[in-house]
């Protein structure tokens, strides 16, 4: 009983850690901030184009992918940036591919943008 209920409050644990990570994320990255300004917009913009079922769930599939990567990036940045803090050429090359995934993501994100309101107005 006792395993039971340490793995619950474990559990609770890595939900605040999660939160606390979310918080810091978009609160004091700007790049985050960037892409959650641009969500809100599209969620707004997605209310007013009177988005289907489907529609919605791939925008909302697309943000949520750009704002993993984008975190991910953030937080090999920062993990690149504490271990060797100077300019170091394979560093600044893992910095660079964990950039260009979100970039992917955001590359994506477009296009199915496009697929969903082009249509809209043509």
């Amino acid at each position: 009983m006792n395993t039971e209920r340490n793995f619950f409050l474990n559990r609770i644990q890595s939900v605040k850690y999660a939160a606390k990570g979310f918080w810091i994320l978009i609160t004091s990255e700007n790049s985050i901030i960037a892409q959650v300004i641009i969500a809100i917009i599209m969620t707004i913009f997605g209310f007013i184009m009177q988005l289907s079922a489907t529609e919605w769930m791939f925008q909302v599939l697309s943000i949520g992918l750009v704002l993993v990567a984008e975190s991910l990036n953030t937080g090999i940045e920062k993990l690149a940036d504490f271990i060797h803090p100077e300019y170091h050429k394979q560093i600044g090359r893992v910095k660079d591919i964990s950039a260009g995934a979100a970039f992917f993501a955001a590359i994506f994100a477009v296009i199915i943008g496009l697929i969903i309101y082009l249509p809209k107005f043509i």
